[in-house]
């Protein structure tokens, strides 16, 4: 079992979609974007994955610029393509043209010495679900208390 180092997680993604699906998909980087990750400068909060043709691509994930780079650094938001099989790919047109999924990546790691990214086939949530969600993990927290107290 390879060994697992997560460089950034997506947190908001998990609060404002629902995730129906997961997978695992590798990205085509530069020299310096794996250096900058090494150092754990990646933030993935305002990024989506789409399909293009028949390639995927990450957009808006920004990965800061090596510290130690020269003038052949690398753009921080440029856009990335994502590895995946063509079966996956075709699957996923299929997913995103019905109404309501996104593709978003949830976390970037690296397994082995590979960057991954775990995207997650996404449907918004409404405000509604939120509150909802707020109210049980809130009601979930006190029930914890609770126990501990009495134990």
């Amino acid at each position: 079992m390879e060994k697992v180092k997560v460089i950034a997680t997506n947190k908001r993604a998990y609060h404002d979609y629902f995730i129906q699906e997961k997978l695992e998909a590798g990205i085509v980087l530069v020299g310096t974007e794996v250096k900058s990750l090494r150092e754990g400068r990646a933030n993935l909060k305002e990024s989506y994955a789409q399909v293009k043709g028949e390639e995927v691509a990450l957009l808006n994930c920004h990965i800061s610029p090596y510290r130690h780079g020269n003038i052949n650094n690398h753009d921080p938001t440029r856009e990335r393509k994502l590895l995946l099989h063509r079966r996956e790919i075709k699957r996923l047109i299929g997913k995103t043209e019905q109404r309501g999924f996104t593709l978003v990546p949830l976390r970037l790691y690296f397994k082995g010495p590979v960057v991954k990214v775990e995207l997650g086939l996404v449907k918004g949530k409404k405000l509604y679900d939120k509150r909802k969600e707020l109210k049980e993990k809130a009601i979930e927290r006190e029930v914890q208390a609770a126990l501990k107290k009495y134990r």
